[in-house]
């Protein structure tokens, strides 16, 4: 049976990027070798996204084999001008994910906006029509692509591979509006791969965490029907008249 808050889709791409927070900063990048939970859930917000709900990424399924391409960069730097670098990418992927969402408590203000059914009809047609924004995974110059599908269905190639460990890794960010109040932290993990599946640990059972510095919450308001074009799908779906 289908739960009306959680979504399965593929995600896909020709190239990515998933680094940790130290090496945005500039200097040569290299890529980890599976997606971060953090990566994950700004493909899922570029799908649908309202300031009511919190994504969860609940697991995570590599479809192709991993691949690894160097290409040469010109990135900008912050004292001005380019300077030469090499990236390490991921080539040619594609992922299966699954993921649910949960109301974001922190958001007392929508409350009434609160409606499982709506948020999860909304969620399954953006994914069917691609997402609502552009969707990058780890770097703008990574486009990547989603369709619907079910998580588990068709071959991957490590279906029988057993078991992958990793060494500590970038989980994800906690945001001042959805976690601690005035506090921007980096969460940080071990995660395994088995047979090609990843299963992410919530965010609160992250015990490695890094404090980056006071932030404060500035909210944003929710987007309102007619922009978006989501009140025709609404309508369709039997939530407004």
């Amino acid at each position: 049976m289908e739960k009306e808050n959680r979504v399965e889709f593929k995600v896909f791409g020709k190239y990515a990027l998933f680094t940790d927070p130290l090496t945005k900063i500039g200097g040569e990048k290299c890529s980890y070798h599976i997606p971060t939970y953090e990566a994950l859930k700004g493909v899922l917000s570029s799908v649908y996204w309202k300031p009511t709900i919190v994504w969860i990424i609940d697991r995570v399924r590599v479809m192709k084999r991993i691949r690894t391409q160097t290409r040469s960069t010109k990135p900008v730097e912050y004292g001005g001008g380019n300077s030469l670098a090499i990236y390490t990418y991921l080539a040619d992927l594609e992922y299966q994910v699954e993921a649910h969402f949960e109301w974001n408590l922190n958001r007392e203000d929508m409350a009434k906006d609160r409606n499982e059914n709506k948020h999860f009809y909304v969620a399954k047609r953006m994914i069917e029509k691609g997402g609502r924004r552009d969707v990058f995974l780890g770097a703008r110059e990574c486009q990547g692509y989603v369709e619907p599908c079910r998580f588990g269905e068709g071959k991957s190639e490590y279906d029988d591979y057993g078991e992958m460990a990793f060494d500590l890794m970038f989980h994800g960010f906690d945001y001042p509006d959805e976690k601690e109040k005035d506090k921007f932290s980096a969460r940080f993990w071990r995660p395994k791969m088995v047979n090609g599946e990843v299963n992410f640990i919530r965010p609160e059972d992250c015990t490695i965490r890094k404090y980056v510095r006071l932030m404060k919450a500035q909210p944003p308001e929710s987007v309102g029907l007619d922009e978006e074009s989501l009140r025709d799908i609404l309508a369709e779906g039997g939530f407004i008249k």
